[in-house]
């Protein structure tokens, strides 16, 4: 535990996750959090591992605050006022209108000293709208609160925030393609995704053929038309 500005974890491990699998079998990560880079934009797949990693690197952080063992190789901690999480389950309210209520809670009450866990936050709207509000939120936490901050989204377009933000940086859950498969390593590199492979993660969940077949061929569609769209626009621009 230190009064300063580094997070370091080698080695970290979730303590819960790591029993209910066959031992030796969990893939160990890291982390490094400080002045200079203090948020971590988090990109992957759904399935890969990105929900627990931010999770245990919480969990080991409020271990080593009440004074337990903490699970790492090795860990230099700071010490934080307040955590903040945004996938709390609550009833009464929309998805959206509860992703939205919990977010500007920590918004409204997270410092410096805070540590904060933003997990996919703008999914429960129309796809600009999720992109827009998501870097919006991401530029006031940078800009305005300065936190230490994962956040782990699936819009690949957010990785763009690392040229422009100062003390933010990309990471990804590692993928290897394998011809037409897909295989998760749950490893966090440096560096952004630049595809979110959803249709592999519905194949891996069991849909059937035919539906992953038409997934792929609208698809397909919808890139090229988003490619002309950004053409056109780039053009316009240029004139």
């Amino acid at each position: 535990m230190n009064e300063g500005e580094i997070l370091e974890i080698k080695g970290g491990r979730h303590p819960i996750v790591e029993t209910l699998i066959p031992s030796g079998t969990y893939v160990k990560n890291d982390i490094i959090l400080d002045d200079k880079n203090n948020l971590i934009i988090l990109t992957g797949p759904n399935m890969s591992g990105k929900s627990t990693y931010m999770k245990q690197v919480a969990l080991n952080i409020i271990m080593a605050h009440i004074g337990s063992y903490v699970a790492a190789d090795y860990a230099k901690i700071p010490i934080v006022d307040k955590i903040f999480t945004s996938d709390d389950l609550l009833t009464g309210q929309s998805t959206f209108m509860l992703e939205m209520t919990e977010v500007a809670s920590i918004l409204n009450s997270a410092t410096k000293k805070s540590f904060v866990v933003l997990d996919e936050i703008g999914r429960g709207t129309s796809t600009y709208d999720g992109i827009s509000i998501a870097t919006a939120i991401t530029e006031y936490i940078h800009n305005i609160i300065g936190a230490k901050t994962i956040f782990a989204t699936h819009y690949h377009e957010l990785t763009e925030l690392e040229k422009e933000l100062e003390r933010a940086i990309n990471f990804r859950v590692e993928v290897k393609e394998d011809g037409k498969n897909v295989v998760f390593l749950r490893e966090i590199v440096k560096g952004g995704a630049d595809k979110s492979y959803g249709i592999e993660v519905a194949r891996l969940s069991g849909v059937p053929k035919e539906v992953l077949n038409r997934s792929r061929k609208i698809l397909k569609k919808l890139e090229t038309r988003k490619n002309l769209i950004e053409n056109k626009i780039k053009t316009e621009q240029m004139m």
